[in-house]
């Protein structure tokens, strides 16, 4: 059977998740700044408590953003570093399709508009619909200030709004079935993602694995 990790560092919740000979344990804390820290202890206390080494995983999937860039680069770190020494492939999952998936699972959304926060007056924005207990995209994922989203055509019915983005609420031009503005990612979500990806075999080598910020200006640094 297939044995996977994942985890995820790109919000303020710092979460991992494990899915071995068919049961799935997962642990999930909301630790602003302190990622970096507490990662790589998360993921051997899972380990542990399924009684296995590294060694068994079959393939790392990870939360490749958007979301907070330092967030997304630990788990990218955590992750390359993991698999190039055990030489194992890895799933970048979108941090938007992963709190759509959580709507589905807390809420039984079905279509979820998911929305993070991206500071500097915009939201990570991205419309989703379940598909045999997958939520897929539609349309694209984008950065933009609130006023400025549109949900895809495909979209009828009710809608969900997820994430912190929904913080905005009054300033989204989209209406709304019920709102968790204070949803964040979870790797239990992220676990499930990452087996449809998997079934799929869109593992990539470790060296391909790449954050998705949206922002084109990041880490550029300023004109004087």
């Amino acid at each position: 059977m297939t044995t996977l990790l994942a985890l995820d560092t790109a919000t303020e919740a710092c979460s991992v998740a494990l899915l071995h000979d068919g049961k799935v344990l997962s642990h999930y804390e909301v630790i602003p700044r302190l990622h970096a820290q507490k990662l790589l202890p998360m993921i051997q206390t899972l380990l542990g408590d399924a009684g296995i080494a590294l060694s068994a995983l079959d393939a790392i999937a990870f939360g490749r953003g958007p979301g907070a860039f330092t967030g997304v680069r630990i788990a990218i770190g955590v992750v390359q570093g993991l698999a190039f020494a055990l030489e194992r492939p890895v799933l970048p999952v979108s941090n938007l399709a992963v709190l759509a998936q959580r709507a589905l699972r807390e809420h039984g959304a079905r279509q979820v508009a998911a929305a993070i926060d991206a500071r500097m007056d915009e939201v990570y924005w991205g419309c989703y619909q379940e598909s045999a207990g997958e939520m897929r995209l539609l349309g694209s994922e984008v950065v933009l200030p609130p006023e400025q989203v549109i949900v895809p055509a495909q979209i009828s019915g009710e809608l969900f709004g997820a994430g912190t983005g929904w913080a905005y609420a009054e300033r989204l031009p989209v209406n709304v079935a019920g709102i968790d503005a204070g949803m964040l990612p979870h790797a239990l979500d992220l676990l499930n993602l990452a087996q449809f990806a998997w079934a799929r075999g869109e593992a990539i080598a470790a060296d391909q694995a790449q954050p998705v910020y949206l922002r084109d200006n990041v880490a550029t640094p300023k004109s004087r």
